[in-house]
Parts: C-alpha cells; sequence; structure tokens
C-alpha cells in the first residue's frame, strides 16, 4: 500500500490529453488520478478595463506572458475603437505565445521579440536592445511585485494593465475524503481550495506543489506540502511525483 493509502491522487488541471507522464505514473505505481481545475482565466470586463485608465497608445510596447492575455488585449482594443499603430512592438515569454500574435496581426520578426520560455529570458531581450521602450506590461490579477521590481532594477519605462483574471471553479461536486494527495500549480490553486472548502480537515490531505510561490502560498495556510517541485533532481512536478511514489 502506498502512502496515499488507498486514497486518490487529484491534479488541479484539466485532463490532459495522449502522452501524458501522468498515465505512465498511474500504470507504474498502481496509483488512481483524478483531473479537476481549480480555477479559471477570464477576460476583465470594459467597465474593469476602463477603470484603471490606461491608454494602450500611451505606449510603444506590449509584454505578454499569455495567450489568453493577448486575446484580452485586442478584444478590448476591438471594444474601444483603439487603432493599434503598426509600429507596436511585442515582447512574449515564448516563442509559442509570440506565434500566436498571427491571430490579430502580420507577424514581423523585426517587431515581434520573445524569450525562451522564462521571466529572465524575456527581460534580457528588453534590457539588451530594447531598454527606451515604452512597455505595458500585461497581467493577470495584478503585477507580481517580483516583475515589477526586475523592471524597475533594470531602469525600464513601463506601466501595467490588468486584461485577464482568475476565477475559482465550483468544487463544490469534489468528496475531498476521496484523495490523500493534491497537486498544485499555482497559487490560485490553493485560493480556491480554502475559498470552496474552508473548513476542511487538512490533517488527512497531503500536497505537491509547483513553483516556489505556488509553495509559499499552500504553506501560509498551513497545508502539509509533501513534495515541492522544481528541483535540480525533478525539474518537473510528475518528475517529482515519481522519485516519491519510488520511495513510499
Amino acid at each position: 500500500m502506498s502512502v496515499l493509502d488507498g486514497k486518490k491522487l487529484l491534479i488541479a488541471q484539466p485532463a490532459p490529453q495522449n502522452g501524458s507522464p501522468y498515465h505512465e505514473l498511474e500504470s507504474k505505481y498502481k496509483l488512481k488520478i483524478d483531473f479537476n481545475p481549480f480555477f479559471k482565466v477570464v477576460p476583465v470586463l470594459l467597465n474593469e478595463f476602463r477603470e484603471q485608465r490606461v491608454s494602450f497608445n500611451d505606449y510603444t510596447a506590449i509584454v505578454f506572458s499569455s495567450r489568453t492575455a493577448i486575446d484580452a488585449f485586442f478584444h478590448i482594443a476591438e471594444q474601444t475603437r483603439t487603432v493599434i499603430p503598426d509600429t507596436m512592438k511585442y515582447f512574449c515569454q515564448s516563442e509559442a505565445i509570440a506565434l500566436y500574435l498571427q491571430k490579430y496581426i502580420i507577424y514581423r520578426k523585426r517587431k515581434i521579440f520573445f524569450g525562451t520560455g522564462t521571466f529572465a529570458s524575456l527581460l534580457s531581450i528588453i534590457t539588451g536592445k530594447h531598454k527606451n521602450e515604452k512597455l505595458l506590461i500585461v497581467c493577470t490579477d495584478a503585477l507580481k511585485p517580483e516583475t515589477e521590481k526586475a523592471f524597475k532594477d533594470a531602469k525600464l519605462n513601463f506601466g501595467s494593465v490588468v486584461l485577464v483574471k482568475t476565477e475559482n471553479c465550483d468544487l463544490s461536486g469534489l468528496d475531498l475524503d476521496k484523495y490523500g494527495m493534491i497537486v498544485f500549480y499555482s497559487p490560485s490553486d490553493v485560493k480556491s481550495l480554502m475559498d470552496n472548502f474552508p473548513n476542511f480537515n487538512k490533517e488527512t490531505i497531503l500536497f505537491a506543489t509547483y513553483g516556489a510561490s505556488t509553495a509559499k502560498a499552500a504553506k501560509n495556510v498551513n497545508l502539509a506540502v509533501e513534495i515541492e517541485a522544481p528541483t535540480p533532481e525533478c525539474p518537473s512536478i510528475a518528475g517529482a511525483l515519481s522519485h516519491y511514489f519510488a520511495k513510499n
């Protein structure tokens, strides 16, 4: 019997498609795994945007970290009848996000720049040849303090706007008693759990977290964080789970 004592493992994400490493975990360690997203990302309403008093054309470059943010940006531009000039530059955290811009603009490499998937790689591109741009960072919920500090330390001219926000999923259909461990990928997962089940028995469930901010959020509400990723040994949460169950 594993450390889960016959209970299921719950992944706080939508069910994956073919080729998920979780399928291998199920068969290798005889686990029963359920998937259920704990939150969703939705665009802000037009009045919520207007309350921020931001004009896109006051900036020379836009910073995106997700395709959802791109959709929200161009949707708000359409709603406000804002014409985005051809001279606008776009900085994206990864090439996949940058390529998504083709849905809305003619893709020209001279005005679209992207990192390798990390915030550090994106910041390096901006500070390299584009440090004189006036940058608008498109955020989810709010500008992260570490992002704000990094842009200030780099002496960049920037502002931010919230165009997408997280909302808790309705988890009333979940029976927490069925689960011995829950895997979180975001602080929003933690918030949703606590909002949906403010009085659940914390002593009966272990938690695995991906990312330092997620682990911190879980520990701040006294959840039993048993597994943390990434680590040099286990860069993925699936790898960390495999390593853990091999020992338990």
